[in-house]
């Protein structure tokens, strides 16, 4: 263990924030703190590197181990360039390198006792200097800062001229490249594109340290965490798996833990009515019989009521009026900014009921492209039409659609002129606006409250052709998932751009990469793009085309439009192969492995039947009321449950992929 977090209590202005939180980080562990925005994730890693001080409980690193911090926002001071400013993290080694460099110069004029000293220290130095990996440092530095999206030409930047993300990359390169036993990280993509997104993935999942993140990327920590640790409503619980593991698990232990509160609710209302009963009937006899019950009933330890999350962000987005088939047709279009060209002749188009995802590095133009098709910026040359009785609706990340100096009541109501109060109200509520809220200014709220009031602007509209640049910034997972839920079920036509690859992968029904200055088509979603993308490259721009930092292209060749609106279908291309019949060893062997995988199939089969009927029998035992009293075999018979269920949950992976020809 090199992290021990120890009944920490953290409270604001009498408001509890963190009650008896505990958990532990093993050597090697990737773990991942969740939960809603504001529930004590930053607070927790504040006390914990000592930025804040607890009210109660301790936080203890193991002896001798390093670790580093990254907060959300930098503001690094400095006048050196980036490459300079990461090169002083190597300083120790550059030290170290330049003292052989001058050893190697004095044994030339050194003798004796004199150059024998000098030839021990020069053979402990060079040591050192392999230990530490020493003639890759500069690599090591640039492979880092390329990695996290800075270009060869952005190293001889000054740090005092970058933006506050670009600072907060600098920060974790830094981080990185100190290598501390344990990393801990609060929102690193934040500031990241796709491409540095999966870079850093790689990196930190093959990092030999230890990781504690804070994040709401649910891609990400699904190919990260190998431990979740959740805050919620001031408690720490922790969860085995990555981030869809938890999502698993997190219900079935809400689903046990409602049931096993209804029984024993269930279960104290009826004696309290029995106890009511005898003590009516007035006798001696009655009344100790009553007694010894209220007795019983107070030394049942009672289960605290289960809270659910405020997830009652209930979108609901269903287009009043329904378009023709063809919703938008993009001919030729182009795109500079003076000398700066972002994109030249684009075509596509988009069908109804079509959930299109515009991904590609930042700076390529995909909010442009919106722009210009909301008709909220020029082009410079192409067309862009609409189809019959297409009504757009637009979101936008910097919500120019909002008025700073109005109320959230009164944003709602000059849009809408026709809405009652009570409608409004309501409106404002399915998105956790309630009471005085909606008498907050827009200029006042946060990103992600802005973004709320602006999916309320958008469901109240008459659109049936959404154009979302950037749904999901700001907002955390449990917001996110709702909007999913809505935009997945949304029969009208989506077209939106965004960098959350979970998103991407539940709401996507085709991918246009805008790479090379050009649009590439992906029927499907975000895991289907990942499936072909190299292939798909490799096609149109030749082998050996250079990976952008987004896991996209750069090529010297070029393609024409035609074959950049081409559709991949998917699948792979068709190769002849010989016609040769498999010789008797291979064949023999294709059998013994399909008889293997027929008997591993039925064990598996054989247990899941059996665990089962074995939860089938915990459930029915579960709804007898005498269990609700006897808190022991309660939890004894729960943890089975849930013992069972996880085991189940693999089983049925393992089936899955035994019973695929």
């Amino acid at each position: 263990m090199i992290l021990n977090v120890h009944g920490i209590n953290k409270s604001f202005d009498g408001k509890d924030i963190l009650r008896d939180a505990s958990f532990h980080v093993e050597n090697n562990e990737k773990v991942a703190i969740v939960g809603i925005n504001g529930a004590g994730k930053t607070t927790l890693l504040k006390i914990i590197v000592g930025e804040l001080n607890a009210d109660d409980g301790d936080v203890t690193f193991s002896k001798d181990m390093t670790w580093g911090y990254l907060a959300q926002n930098q503001n690094i001071d400095s006048d050196n360039t980036i490459y300079e400013e990461l090169k002083e993290v190597k300083r120790h080694v550059i030290d170290l390198e330049e003292s052989i460099r001058k050893a190697e110069d004095d044994m030339k004029r050194l003798e004796g006792d004199e150059l024998t000293g000098l030839l021990d220290r020069y053979t402990q130095m060079n040591e050192e200097f392999q230990r530490l990996s020493g003639y890759a440092w500069k690599s090591e530095v640039t492979g880092v800062a390329k990695g996290l999206g800075f270009s060869e030409e952005e190293l001889s930047k000054k740090i005092s001229t970058l933006s506050g993300g670009q600072k907060t990359r600098v920060a974790l390169s830094k981080l990185l490249l100190q290598s501390p036993d344990l990393i801990i990280l609060d929102e690193p993509t934040n500031h990241l594109d796709m491409g540095a997104i999966r870079w850093l993935e790689n990196y930190l999942l093959n990092y030999k340290g230890a990781v504690v993140i804070v994040s709401h990327d649910r891609y990400f920590l699904d190919k990260i965490a190998d431990k979740v640790v959740e805050v919620e409503n001031c408690k720490v619980s922790t969860f085995m798996g990555n981030y869809s593991a938890y999502a698993v698990k997190k219900e079935q232990k809400r689903a046990i833990e409602w049931n096993a509160y209804i029984k024993q609710q269930a279960e104290i209302k009826h004696q309290e009515e029995v106890i009511a009963k005898l003590k009516s009937f007035n006798r001696e006899k009655s009344i100790k019989r009553a007694e010894s019950r209220e007795k019983m009933l107070d030394k049942i330890e009672v289960l605290d009521k289960p809270v659910d999350i405020n997830d009652s962000m209930k979108i609901t987005l269903k287009p009043n009026c329904e378009s023709a088939n063809d919703v938008l047709s993009v001919e030729g279009l182009s795109k500079s900014f003076g000398s700066e060209k972002l994109f030249s002749d684009l075509s596509f188009e988009i069908k109804k009921g079509e959930h299109v995802a515009i991904i590609g590095d930042n700076g390529t133009g995909k909010t442009t492209l919106l722009k210009i098709i909301n008709r909220a910026e020029k082009m410079d040359a192409g067309k862009i039409t609409l189809g019959v009785k297409v009504n757009i609706g637009y979101y936008d990340q910097e919500h120019h659609v909002l008025h700073d100096d109005k109320t959230l009541f009164q944003e709602i109501s000059d849009a809408y002129p026709t809405l009652n109060n009570t409608e409004i109200r309501n409106t404002l509520a399915a998105f956790l606006f309630t009471g005085e809220d909606v008498f907050k200014r827009i200029g006042d709220l946060s990103g992600g409250e802005k973004g709320r009031v602006s999916l309320a602007k958008l469901m109240l509209s008459e659109a049936n052709f959404l154009i979302l640049d950037e749904p999901t910034n700001h907002l955390d997972i449990t917001s996110k998932e709702i909007l999913e839920s809505a935009i997945s079920g949304y029969q009208g036509t989506v077209l939106y751009v965004s960098h959350d690859r979970y998103f991407i992968n539940k709401t996507a029904t085709r991918i246009l990469d805008l790479t090379n200055n050009q649009l590439v088509n992906y029927i499907g979603n975000y895991d289907y793009y990942l499936e072909h993308v190299d292939e798909k490259m490799a096609r149109l721009f030749g082998e050996g085309t250079k990976m952008s930092s987004a896991g996209m292209t750069e090529s010297s060749g070029s393609v024409n439009s035609l074959e950049s609106r081409t559709t991949y279908q998917g699948g792979q291309p068709s190769e002849k192969t010989g016609s040769g019949s498999e010789d008797w060893k291979a064949q023999k062997e294709a059998q013994a492995r399909k008889r293997k995988q027929e008997a591993a199939l039925k064990k598996c089969e054989e247990e899941i039947e059996k665990l089962e009927g074995r939860d089938a029998e915990i459930t029915e035992a579960l709804s007898d009321p005498a269990i609700g009293t006897d808190l022991g075999k309660l939890r004894k018979l729960t943890d089975e449950q849930t013992q069972i269920q996880d085991r189940l949950a693999v089983l049925y992976d393992e089936w899955e992929e035994l019973s695929v020809d």
